[in-house]
């Protein structure tokens, strides 16, 4: 019975993550990077494709009494009461200087537990048994260009058993045994050693120094202090970029093909993540995301993505792995993900959104970011009116999408403000407000439904899109504005499923082409209730940001979707998107919006 998704954790060291269920198995983990193979790939099989699980002898596939995480920090305590005694598992990844670790400390508590730690290596996505041999002191497993060293302090019987390193120990109230876990290139001379203790010291106080810097003191302090940490181990510190998610094919449907890899950079996520940033008091980060952005932009307007890889990579094939079941038989698994190539035109306005409001903020402007900022206006300029494939990167036929609409005229919007506030910027201003008029009326004309009172999801048709909710908020139409209200409430009226947002109708011939359904989408749930709260039904807004902080798991992560039926999280997990609309819901209701 595999676990659900909302029963793991997530540890990491700021470039790579993984995830810990509730059983103590780390059945995810990409090293040495987030788009990495991964090295253990149980979650989208069994334990044969790869896990790393150590919990009292004889629990079997039992869970823990409890887990969470030590103070504001990514590192993770799991505790098992048992009828011998008590014992907790402390599992997290020191911030690296070069090689990645993974440590798990196991304590007693009380009484004295027997203890097995199981631990299964296939690299490659599951599917490489690596060779294992002993040297000074180590397990060292290797196959091509992957070697991992695991050693425990002190040692402890370990043995190899059906392809598997396996550790028999026991532990009484006071003693501690260690187990490091290091990766690094087979062609490199061992990794040094990483005393586990002075480890977990430096990482809580890393932690407790990053957390201190947030400058939320409203309600749910706790929820969006957590979902920053969240967005923080998202983020891959050597290029500042923050991937979507650190997983690959958790599905939309459990049983679906709706299965895609989230281990990359969106250009569509980058405004809302640098409001979020900047309003919580994370400029340092803000600043590292806003240059990342620049980088990946840079070059010809029309050769620009909707995402890119952790370092601006811009070739990311689609594959899919024939040997992984899928989650919960969810297939197939995909890496890399082809809708890099689509056209969304939606993503030069967010970048140019994006660029707009570090200036606003006052972040340091870079010298080239407003050339980069006309040729990409320049380009949207001559491309607005095309169809495309919309902010949800459908896989069916091109449409005149209302929200890439929107964003165009929030690209030009944000030109022609940037120009009105710095007269000494080159730029063509009255060509950008007459686009900008142009874009506005169209969209009124042929993207809004009178007769039901709502804009719709492409020109000409029927079909609604939670998108349209961010049309107060980027500012194309005010709050109270008589079309504004009647979309939110036509959202409200067709899109809502046990009181959360779809992104849009997938059924009879849903838009994307695919096949089968999806759950609701958590973040289109936040936008509703910024929408709520835009348009002065504040109440409401509070009652629908309440049910969304009672989906988050155990201790506090959400992924892309849920499904209300089952009552279940669905999607790559944890989903960054979520956890920022989740902060900017919270600083919105609390009268901080500034960002938005």
């Amino acid at each position: 019975m595999a676990a659900r998704i909302e029963d793991y954790a997530l540890i990491g060291d700021l470039q790579t993550a993984g995830l810990v269920g509730r059983d103590g198995s780390v059945d995810w983990l990409c090293l040495p990077r987030f788009d990495s193979p991964a090295c253990f790939a149980a979650l989208l099989g069994d334990e044969e494709n790869g896990h790393w699980r150590i919990a009292p002898e004889g629990a079997g596939s039992g869970e823990c009494t409890r887990r969470g995480y030590l103070e504001d920090s990514l590192v993770l305590e799991t505790v098992w009461e048992t009828d011998d005694g008590t014992v907790k598992v402390v599992d997290f990844m020191p911030q690296r200087d070069r090689t990645p670790d993974v440590v798990r400390v196991v304590e007693g508590v009380s009484g004295s537990v027997a203890m097995l730690s199981v631990l299964r290596l296939r690299f490659d996505y599951g599917c490489v048994v690596p060779w294992v041999r002993r040297s000074h002191g180590h397990r060292v497993a290797v196959a091509g260009p992957d070697s991992v060293w695991l050693r425990s302090e002190p040692p402890v019987h370990t043995y190899g058993r059906d392809f598997s390193t396996r550790s028999e120990f026991t532990v009484s109230a006071g003693e501690k045994v260690a187990f490091v876990l290091s990766w690094h290139p087979s062609h490199e001379p061992r990794p040094e050693r990483t005393d586990p203790h002075e480890a977990l010291r430096s990482s809580l106080a890393d932690w407790r120094e990053w957390a201190a810097r947030c400058t939320y003191r409203g309600p749910h302090r706790a929820a969006v202090l957590r979902s920053l940490i969240t967005l923080k181990a998202l983020t891959y510190a050597p290029t500042g970029g923050i991937v979507a998610a650190p997983t690959t094919s958790l599905p939309e449907e459990i049983g679906g093909v709706r299965n895609w890899d989230y281990r990359y950079c969106w250009l569509r996520d980058s405004t809302l993540t640098l409001g979020t940033l900047l309003t919580a008091g994370y400029d340092e980060e803000a600043r590292a995301w806003r240059d990342w952005l620049l980088r990946a932009a840079a070059g010809d307007p029309a050769d620009l993505q909707i995402m890119y890889g952790l370092g601006g990579e811009r070739r990311l094939p689609e594959v899919e792995l024939a040997w992984l079941p899928g989650y919960e038989r969810s297939a197939p698994v995909r890496i890399g993900n082809s809708a890099v190539r689509q056209l969304q035109l939606d993503v030069y306005g967010e970048v140019i959104d994006s660029l707009h409001t570090t200036r606003r903020w006052g972040l340091p402007v870079e010298p080239h970011a407003w050339n980069i900022q006309r040729c990409l206006m320049e380009f949207l300029r001559e491309h607005w009116r095309e169809p495309d494939q919309g902010l949800w990167e459908v896989r069916g036929p091109r449409r005149h999408f209302v929200h890439s609409k929107v964003m165009a005229w929030v690209a030009a919007d944000r030109a022609v403000r940037t120009l009105e506030d710095g007269p000494g910027l080159k730029g063509d201003l009255a060509g950008w407000r007459e686009m900008r008029d142009e874009v506005h009326r169209e969209v009124c004309e042929e993207g809004y439904d009178p007769e039901r009172r709502t804009f719709t999801q492409s020109y000409g048709s029927r079909e609604l899109d939670a998108a349209t909710l961010l049309i107060p908020r980027v500012g194309f139409l005010p709050p109270d504005d008589p079309r504004v209200l009647g979309t939110v409430d036509a959202v409200r009226r067709e899109l809502t499923h046990g009181g959360l947002v779809r992104r849009y109708s997938v059924d009879g011939r849903p838009v994307d082409g695919l096949p089968g359904g999806e759950g609701v989408f958590l973040v289109c749930s936040f936008w509703l209730a910024d929408a709520l709260h835009l348009t002065g039904r504040g109440d409401e807004a509070r009652e629908l940001f309440a049910r969304l902080l009672s989906l988050r798991n155990d201790v506090g992560l959400l992924a892309e979707e849920y499904d209300p039926e089952a009552h279940r999280q669905l999607g790559n997990f944890p989903q960054a998107f979520s956890h920022i609309g989740l902060v900017g819901t919270a600083l919105a209701l609390a009268g901080d919006g500034r960002a938005h």
